[in-house]
């Protein structure tokens, strides 16, 4: 009888176990082995599926995964310590959980759904000398991988494997044992969320006692920050730590597991204070915004709530913006909802026709991988939203209906983010629901006092109840709280909205008209600019808004902008008149 031939395959291997596993077990077996549940639902699963890993088997307190690409076994790996660190991050105050894991490229032996040989052997024992937190790799895999990952491996030389005939040349990440040898490095995962440390502030002023108000702002402004549901905030005691040390920007960000650092510095002359602070990108070292506040001593807490309301406002677009850069700057295939999603705000705020559609494409990209992801069912509410209230679709009441769907599947999901409770408040505006709206937009604001979009949303929401008085201090506040967003124009909109309700249409084109500069590509403005200016006379200026306006919506008629607007009946009448006399038709 002929001997059974033995089934092999080339496979990546990926061997991982936890560090102080056995301590662990003796010091807590029950919330050990619930940890262990938690970590692999939340860590290890997961990771290995995007991946296109195969999870051999789960010893206890290690796991061998087999892949057909030694490319996604090391991005697999790296993925792991990464979202450890992040996991880490969340179970603050408990301590760390950290993990060994070796990968290798070689020969296996299949047996059933097992393997076996050299190849996993060597990716055993190089986990077995990984450091807790470092991934290393064999020779043979970084050699297939290494133009491939982002991920910078450091050569570690030959090293003597137990049970190994020849020694294997290995290549490790982070390099633990290079530059910071002796030391107690900390490499932490950055969440996926925008991630942010509030620095302690340099005292200038040569006076101790000063720094009791210095520190008092720090705090002020990262329990505002904490208040974003959207950013994730290092606690102030953590931040401390770094009080009176020389480390940079980057070293700080890797110790923290965050990409954004706000670092400031106080000074007090006579009875004058002065307060500077900066945002910087942790990864490149780049000054993403910076401001200083002047004031005196006499109204110090004014200024120290002043400082924190407009450096909180301030930070939210800075932020955003930093944070669509940085999913642009990542390669395809590391891609994940939240990079999509990232991907698609820049889009989604141009308010334009076209942005919108190329913003739905990467939403729907992100929710194909995360169908429950809030983020991206908001984001994908509000193109759905526009296309009904900028006469982008021929079919208002389905756009609206589809934008609403998608806003309260994202609140359910998420019933506490300002940003998307204010979304849903939007969508009810379209609806003309301004009791829920208001509801909504008020939880917002009272979840994120500083949330300079929700209070634009209370201003519109005023304008469509034809309470345009009211309007234009949330759009005025909405500027002040956020200076530089890319989104003001949209302010200037509604406040040139509420004087065209109150019949100011001279005020009204002004305010449109500085939209425009800053924004020309936002043709939907002519829809009102132009009957503005032909009520005032201003004819010729209104004959090229009228020209532009047919350029951009060639099939504008009295009926779309109507079934579109979501002014009071009084001023959507009176608006239309001037649209008849400019020559749109009815239907």
């Amino acid at each position: 009888m002929p001997e059974k031939r033995i089934e092999r395959r080339l496979a990546a291997i990926l061997a991982a176990d936890i560090a102080g596993y056995s301590r662990m077990m003796g010091a807590d077996e029950a919330g050990t082995l619930g940890l262990l549940r938690e970590l692999r639902a939340n860590v290890l699963d997961p990771a290995v599926s995007y991946h296109h890993g195969r999870l051999v088997k789960v010893m206890g307190d290690g796991a061998l995964v087999e892949f057909a690409s030694v490319v996604d076994a090391v991005n697999c790996a790296v993925a792991i310590q990464e979202s450890l660190s992040a996991f880490n991050v969340e179970r603050a105050g408990k301590p760390p959980i950290t993990v060994r894991i070796g990968v290798n490229l070689g020969d296996v032996i299949i047996e059933g759904k097992d393997i076996f040989g050299d190849g996993v052997n060597v990716a055993a024992r190089l986990q077995q000398i990984a450091e807790p937190g470092q991934v290393v790799l064999s020779a043979t895999a970084y050699e297939h991988s290494a133009s491939k990952v982002k991920t910078p491996f450091a050569d570690g030389g030959e090293r003597t494997l137990k049970n190994i005939a020849k020694p294997v040349r290995i290549w490790r990440w982070p390099d633990m044992a290079g530059e910071n040898q002796g030391t107690d490095t900390r490499v932490v995962a950055l969440p996926d969320k925008p991630s942010i440390a509030v620095l302690p502030f340099d005292n200038m002023s040569g006076d101790r006692e000063q720094e009791y108000f210095a520190d008092g702002v720090v705090e002020a402004i990262t329990a505002a920050l904490s208040r974003i549901r959207s950013f994730f905030v290092i606690a102030r005691n953590s931040a401390f730590t770094y009080k009176g040390k020389a480390k940079n920007v980057r070293e700080i960000g890797r110790e923290l597991g965050v990409a954004y650092l706000l670092e400031g510095s106080f000074q007090r002359a006579g009875d004058r204070v002065r307060i500077t602070v900066q945002l910087i990108e942790t990864a490149s070292g780049a000054h993403l915004w910076a401001e200083r506040y002047d004031g005196t001593i006499e109204d110090i807490f004014d200024l120290q709530d002043r400082i924190t309301e407009q450096v909180a406002g301030a930070m939210q677009p800075s932020i955003r913006l930093a944070e669509v850069e940085r999913a642009r700057r990542k390669p395809p295939q590391e891609l994940g909802a939240y990079d999509y999603t990232m991907r698609a705000l820049h889009h989604v705020w141009m308010l334009e026709k076209y942005e919108a559609a190329k913003a739905l494409d990467l939403l729907e990209k992100a929710l194909e991988i995360d169908p429950e992801y809030p983020l991206a069912l908001a984001m994908a509410a509000w193109c759905w939203a526009q296309r009904a209230v900028y006469n982008w679709t021929n079919d208002i009441p389905a756009a609206k209906a589809k934008a609403l769907e998608l806003a309260e599947r994202a609140a359910n999901l998420s019933h506490d983010d300002p940003l998307i409770l204010a979304i849903l408040g939007a969508v009810h505006t379209f609806g003309r629901n301004f009791g829920t709206a208001r509801v909504l937009l008020e939880r917002a604001i009272q979840l994120d006092p500083n949330a300079a979009w929700a209070l634009s949303r209370l201003g519109w929401l005023e304008v469509y109840a034809d309470r345009p008085q009211s309007a234009r201090p949330y759009f005025e506040r909405s500027i002040r709280l956020s200076p530089m967003d890319p989104m003001n124009f949209n302010n200037y909109v509604g406040i040139a909205s509420a004087w065209q309700v109150e019949g100011e249409d001279n005020l009204a084109a002004e305010y449109f008209l500085r939209a425009l500069v800053e924004r020309p590509s936002a043709y939907w403005i002519h829809r009102n600019l132009a009957p503005a200016l032909f009520a005032v006379g201003r004819e010729e200026e209104a004959k090229k808004s009228l020209e532009t306006l047919r350029w951009a919506y060639p099939e504008i008629s009295i009926a779309k902008f109507r079934e579109a607007m979501v002014f009071s009946p009084a001023a959507i009448d009176r608006i239309a008149g001037w649209l008849r006399k400019l020559g749109i038709p009815e239907e």
